[in-house]
């Protein structure tokens, strides 16, 4: 239709002005006629598209699987939490997983002596940690003492464990004395890349988080000492490697240097909600643990632990009945 416009209106240009009305005439005409068949085109088409049910684009934020089939807008932070859902789950689905070798006279007792007064003991602080929870924020708690050979490290894996046994939360272990690495160790696990490999840029986060199995908590290893592990710490990058780690799990416990030697832990206690100072019975001065616990952050401070204390008389009781072999271990120092 539109070439026979064109012909038409180059013909009629060739005529004369006499017959100029009868030209626009016909072009007008002409306009019409194309425009209701081109409108009859176009309901035809409809007529004949087949009816059935809309079919929705697939997308795994806003469709039915997402934020419902008749969500309309979601707001930001709803967004962000689907991101960080998605993100959180590929990232665990890419973290290795290493066997656990621990000897049946490990000071884990959390794994060997579930039974044992120590257990206990680390039953009920994962307790009282979780009721202050509901309190204030906790999320990240980073252990410490005054001097080493106190135990921290100890209690640190110990109550990762503990958290991570019987709950449906992911527990982070992470070794924050990069001076003196010892979870490994405790763990039977070999010498592996870690935190530090991380913070130097080595390799990456991914990469340097590992699930422990059978305790089913993570682990990020110090890893490679480092020339200057108090420079290392203070790198830009962990307060962002923190961030992340937090994004990633529920509880975050951190094995920090000793406060009185190091200036280390002042820069991990800016980074975490909470701390708990561990002494140990007959080895921690009182000077000492004076001047440690001057050195904290009291609106830090959640609590002291008493390691290598004596069991009280009742709980001894029940547990020689159920083992007389495992109360006998429970009276060796816990470190």
């Amino acid at each position: 239709m539109s070439h026979i416009f064109d012909a038409l209106q180059r013909s009629e240009a060739r005529r004369t002005k006499s017959d100029v009305p009868l030209s626009l005439a016909a072009t007008e005409l002409l306009e019409a006629v194309e425009r209701q068949a081109a409108s009859q085109w176009d309901s035809e088409a409809v007529a004949e598209r087949p009816a059935g049910p809309r079919i929705e684009p697939a997308n795994l934020l806003f469709g039915p699987e997402g934020f419902g089939r008749d969500a309309s807008a979601p707001d930001a932070s709803a967004v962000a939490d689907a991101f960080l859902s998605e993100e959180r789950r590929e990232n665990f689905s890419q973290f290795q997983t290493l066997t656990v070798s621990v000897p049946q006279q490990s000071r884990l007792v959390c794994l060997t002596d579930s039974d044992s007064p120590a257990s206990e003991a680390f039953r009920l602080l994962g307790v009282r940690l979780r009721q202050l929870r509901a309190a204030r924020e906790l999320k990240s708690l980073l252990i410490t003492s005054t001097v080493p050979q106190e135990g921290k490290s100890v209690v640190a894996a110990n109550l990762a464990c503990t958290l991570a046994s019987g709950a449906q939360q992911k527990i982070l272990l992470l070794e924050g004395d990069v001076r003196r690495p010892s979870l490994a160790q405790l763990f039977g696990l070999p010498e592996i890349a870690g935190l530090c490999n991380c913070l130097k840029g080595e390799r990456s986060l991914v990469a340097s988080v590992y699930r422990l199995e059978g305790p089913d908590l993570w682990i990020l290893p110090a890893g490679d000492k480092p020339g200057s592990p108090l420079e290392l710490i203070q790198s830009p990058q962990l307060p962002a490697l923190m961030q992340k780690l937090n994004s990633w799990f529920d509880w975050i416990v951190i094995d920090c240097p000793p406060v009185l030697p190091f200036a280390d832990t002042s820069v991990w206690t800016r980074m975490t909600d909470g701390i708990l100072f561990v002494a140990r019975r007959g080895m921690s001065e009182k000077r000492k643990l004076q001047k440690g616990l001057e050195a904290l952050d009291r609106n830090k401070l959640i609590g002291a632990l008493l390691n290598s204390s004596n069991g009280t008389v009742d709980r001894d009781y029940y547990y020689y009945r159920h083992s007389p072999e495992a109360a006998a271990k429970s009276k060796r120092p816990a470190d």
